[in-house]
């Protein structure tokens, strides 16, 4: 007995480490289940099943009908909307990601994960150890005992310090703890989505507003001119020259035309509130910038990532990754449940009736204990619970499938559009130039008494009308091109644009 307060007393300074020795050891050691490996990407070298001009048709009108140059194996650069050249545009992409909640949400889903792994680290992890100090003053009637005796009163004063850990043997924890890592990983990439569709959205929004205000401009233009028309028909009918069908015929024209002008404007007044709601802002607030069609430049070169590495690049695939990741650690935590777990205890302190005496070697009190524990009969729960595991973790590698097949679908429809946009522009262009020349000579001839005005007004209607499909064509290269820098995953892995390397992952293979 002499000797206990030595052992105890070594056994103080011994337990921190010992239990430390342990848990690293543990940690380090194998896990059961499978060890999760990032799928191989599609064995294709395209997105399209006939192959894309690797340079799109040009037009003749300045800048927006430059051809556009598709380059493979080249990296997208980070801030991709600055290719446009446009100030306005930049100013509305700051305001966004300064201000908008969607993107603020998706921060702060982030820290949630991150703070909840190192919850869980520290829970599955790491030796718990407690200090506790106890005090107690009671008393004991004796007449309960049979005993005619004054009532005893007495005082406990106990403190110690316990420590417990589970011995991860079979590496069911770690695989939890993976499981919560690959939860990071996850909210990493749905943040990283939500980035390049809020820049994605900003950009083809202000390109829309733009578009609209010029197709409005050239609408009210349009009915001008057809008024005009009206007006004189209406003067040539009263003389006898033209039959009241006519009359009616661009009556009509005319309030069709009308008719387009009130879709038009709500179709304006919704993507200005979208734009408002992007950027943060009320929608009863003036919009803080004016994007005009003309101040964008259309960039010449567009870099194509190879279809390799597309599965790397979009954040949708790795957080449906990451996703995958946590249903393979899954089915490791649920393999360690049906195996022995062993729990380590101990606890070191002193139990005394007065508090002097509580640190004396009488008083040392303490205990190392152990528990091991084997799953027997749970009514086949636990090997149900790893079939379901296994079923889940299937059930997540058909929605990573299709979440792959999405995005090479994605890439194909813009490069496809890229290339029909520019021919369709080209085309509407051609019509365009045209139109203006008939329209230059019918003003011309009527300058020289050789044309009437009704002419003149006829070529100007036909132009109008022109101009505006034109406007819609143009705005399309500009979409669509934006669309394709979207669908390659925006160029996020060249520079650090949220927090602290955002495309860092923390997955294990071991």
């Amino acid at each position: 007995m002499e000797g206990y307060p030595l052992i105890g007393s070594r056994l103080h300074r011994l337990l921190p480490t010992v239990m430390s020795l342990l848990a690293v050891f543990f940690i380090n050691s194998c896990a059961v289940g499978p060890n999760f490996h990032s799928p191989a990407p599609p064995k294709t070298n395209r997105y399209t099943y006939s192959p894309t001009p690797q340079k799109t048709t040009s037009a003749n009108m300045s800048d927006a009908g430059k051809s556009q140059t598709l380059t493979d194996a080249k990296t997208i650069p980070a801030q991709w909307w600055q290719l446009f050249h446009s100030r306005t545009l930049n100013q509305l992409i700051q305001m966004g990601l300064a201000n908008n909640p969607t993107l603020e949400a998706a921060k702060k889903s982030l820290e949630v994960a991150e703070q909840t792994l190192r919850v869980q680290v520290g829970n599955l992890l790491i030796p718990a150890v407690d200090l506790a100090f106890n005090a107690q003053r009671s008393q004991i009637g004796t007449i309960q005992f049979g005993l005619n005796a004054p009532t005893n009163i007495f005082s406990v004063y106990n403190t110690q310090a316990q420590a417990s850990y589970l011995l991860d043997i079979f590496g069911g924890n770690r695989r939890q703890v993976e499981y919560y890592a690959a939860q990071v990983d996850y909210q990493r990439y749905e943040l990283l989505a939500a980035y390049l569709t809020l820049t994605s959205n900003i950009t083809t929004t202000a390109i829309t507003i733009a578009s609209l205000e010029a197709q409005i401009q050239a609408t009210h233009e349009l009915i001008a001119t057809e008024r005009n028309v009206l007006d004189i028909q209406k003067a040539q009918f009263a003389d006898g020259g033209i039959s009241q069908e006519d009359v009616l015929t661009q009556e009509t024209l005319l309030a069709q035309t009308i008719a387009e002008l009130p879709p038009l404007q709500k179709s304006l007044a919704q993507e200005n509130h979208a734009l408002a709601v992007l950027i943060g802002a009320l929608t009863s607030q003036k919009p803080p910038t004016h994007l005009s069609l003309d101040e964008l430049h259309l960039p010449a070169h567009l870099p194509v990532s190879l279809p390799s590495h597309l599965v790397r690049q979009r954040p949708d695939i790795l957080a449906s990754e990451a996703l995958l990741h946590g249903m393979s650690a899954n089915i490791g935590v649920a393999t360690a449940n049906l195996l022995p777990q062993i729990t380590l205890s101990a606890y070191y302190g002193w139990t005394a009736d007065a508090l002097s005496r509580l640190f004396q070697p009488a008083s040392n009190v303490w205990s190392l204990a152990g528990a091991l524990l084997q799953p027997f009969f749970h009514g086949g729960a636990l090997i149900a619970a790893r079939r379901a595991a296994v079923a889940q973790f299937q059930q997540f590698y058909a929605q990573y499938q299709n979440v792959v097949l999405q995005a090479f679908k994605n890439v194909a429809d813009a490069l496809r559009a890229i290339q029909f946009d520019a021919a369709e522009f080209k085309a509407q262009v051609n019509a365009e130039i045209t139109a203006k020349k008939t329209l230059n000579t019918a003003t011309r001839r009527y300058q020289l008494g050789g044309q009437n005005y009704l002419t003149v007004l006829n070529s100007q209607q036909h132009y109008l009308e022109i101009k505006i499909n034109r406007i819609q064509a143009q705005a399309a290269r500009y979409t669509d091109t934006a669309a394709l820098f979207q669908a390659l995953g925006g160029g996020w892995w060249n520079q650090t644009l949220i927090g602290n390397h955002p495309c860092a992952s923390r997955r294990s293979n071991s």
